[in-house]
């Protein structure tokens, strides 16, 4: 977040983070709330994502009837290519982490040598049979981001310099990069209908002060939070990664990076496991005879590639612009804003067509992003090779 808020401005960083806080939690919402109705249209009791988009097609208007196969594909499609790139930028964080720490102890390295490393164990995690044996990786994980949390705000507000110092406003030209490394901070539409169909009572996710509107705002006010300090403590020279602008010669910021390291690794996990659900549910009818073998074939197969993306990629603004760009701006705001209006469509879209102007807004919006952002994000990737 230090980052994007380099991109923005202390005061369009702060504004416009809550903006965009706003849009995805509105966008989780629209498309829980038509996961809802049309769990009581088609008389199921749970839906996925991809169920959603389909049964949105089959119980919608006529013409969209047709496109319900299509609609599920696009889904499945959209939020495979979305988290198995996120693992990509997962791999690369983690290998400028621990670069970090091997920098002060020997000496410089490059990061694609830590990357390459990093094959064997990324492959060992992806092995464990299912998310259930997870549970104790995802919980460490969880506790050393929070320790390394709280060391990096440590060092961010100590001699933290006069607000003056950093631009309230910054260059209109960056906004879609900020736009983009914020979408990918704050979205989570992968993991939301998973969670709701877990949940002992689905209707509490979106209730005004239910668990959703609750998570997001602790979680934007700690990006908030996160993001104005950083920016404000080291101005222009704000790297990608919060990590790469701790005082490498201090042992506390070495431990906070191996913890963020460490924890990446595991939340690599959780990414892994929503792709690889995705690309067997669709293969898997043609390895009846030996399921087990082929299953880790895949697994193999889909950690080669994200760390061979990542040896092709190291840099972590380019990923994550891009990731935000292209792919969260159509799984996480368009797609759903698409749902609720074909959903709700007999229902009208209430007095004066608000519903509509509101979903064409935050349609254009995500067009915006999308279109904006994929360009910036793709010249940063070519500028990383002609530098």
């Amino acid at each position: 977040m230090p980052f994007a808020f380099k991109n923005a401005g202390l005061l369009v960083g702060t504004i416009g983070t809550i903006i965009i806080a706003a849009i995805c939690t509105h966008c989780v919402y629209v498309l829980v709330a038509s996961a809802h109705e049309l769990c009581v249209r088609s008389g199921k009791a749970k839906l996925t994502y991809a169920d959603v988009a389909e049964q949105a097609c089959l119980r919608g208007p006529p013409c969209c009837y047709k496109y319900h196969q299509v609609a599920r594909k696009i889904v499945n499609v959209g939020i495979f290519t979305t988290y198995f790139t996120v693992c990509c930028l997962y791999v690369v964080v983690v290998a400028l982490s621990i670069r970090q720490f091997v920098i002060y102890y020997y000496s410089s390295v490059d990061p694609r040598i830590c990357i390459a490393v990093l094959f064997i164990p990324f492959l060992l995690l992806s092995y464990v049979p299912n998310l259930k044996y997870l549970t104790p990786v995802c919980i460490m994980a969880n506790v050393f981001m929070g320790s390394a949390l709280g060391i990096t705000m440590y060092y961010l507000v100590t001699d933290l310099p006069s607000i003056d110092q950093a631009e309230l406003v910054a260059d209109v030209s960056t906004y879609p990069i900020f736009f983009c490394s914020t979408v990918f901070a704050l979205q989570a539409i992968g993991c939301v209908m998973p969670l709701e169909n877990n949940m002992k009572n689905p209707k509490r996710l979106i209730t005004p002060f239910g668990v959703l509107n609750q998570a997001m705002v602790i979680i934007t006010v700690l990006h908030i939070l996160l993001g104005f300090l950083g920016y404000l403590r080291y101005g222009d020279t704000t790297e990608a990664s919060i990590i790469l602008n701790l005082p490498i010669n201090h042992i506390l910021a070495r431990i906070a990076q191996l913890l963020i390291g460490f924890s990446v690794f595991g939340a690599f996990g959780i990414q892994f496991f929503i792709c690889l659900q995705i690309a067997w549910d669709s293969i898997k009818h043609r390895y009846k005879d030996n399921p087990t073998l082929a299953n880790y074939l895949l697994r193999t197969v889909m950690v080669a590639l994200a760390v061979t993306v990542a040896l092709l990629a190291p840099n972590i603004e380019a990923l994550a612009s891009l990731i935000g760009a292209f792919f969260f701006s159509i799984t996480g705001i368009m797609i759903p804003i698409f749902i609720e209006m074909i959903t709700f469509w007999e229902k009208g879209f209430g007095r004066y067509n608000w519903i509509l102007v509101k979903s064409m807004f935050i349609l254009i919006v995500g067009s915006l992003a999308l279109i904006l952002g994929t360009k910036d994000s793709i010249i940063a990737i070519i500028d990383l090779y002609q530098t």
